[in-house]
């Protein structure tokens, strides 16, 4: 086992309410899956969620070395959570292929927000 990469990324909370609020459906239909969308929806502040989720992505892209794009897009990465509740990401599309090719075997992340600020890690473990 060894490590692949590692990513991080802080957000503004109110950067991803203003995103909601200003592109509304279409920019959380393109962000985050169906599940993540339920999820976040169904707690008290949506935003922070969205927030967390959306940083976790970045930082996912990040230990990755792709980005978002050819190798990675958004809906490629889903934050689940695990038996425990804690958040674990699931691949799919390119980015699972991707992993699959570099034999990445799993991406652990940590996600964590504030009133203002969600910030998420991520690890890439490659056999």
């Amino acid at each position: 086992m060894r490590i692949f990469g590692i990513g991080i990324d802080v957000v503004e909370v109110e950067r991803i309410a203003r995103a909601i609020r200003n592109g509304g459906d279409k920019f959380t239909w393109r962000v985050f899956t169906a599940a993540e969308r339920a999820y976040c929806e169904a707690q008290a502040r949506p935003e922070l969620h969205f927030a967390a989720r959306f940083a976790a992505k970045e930082a996912v892209a990040k230990a990755l070395g792709t980005g978002i794009g050819k190798h990675l897009a958004w809906l490629d990465m889903e934050v689940t959570r695990g038996e425990e509740g804690a958040p674990r990401l699931v691949l799919g599309g390119a980015g699972q292929e991707f992993a699959a090719r570099h034999g990445i075997r799993e991406v652990m992340i940590s996600l964590s927000h504030a009133q203002n600020h969600a910030a998420a890690n991520a690890l890439a473990v490659a056999e």
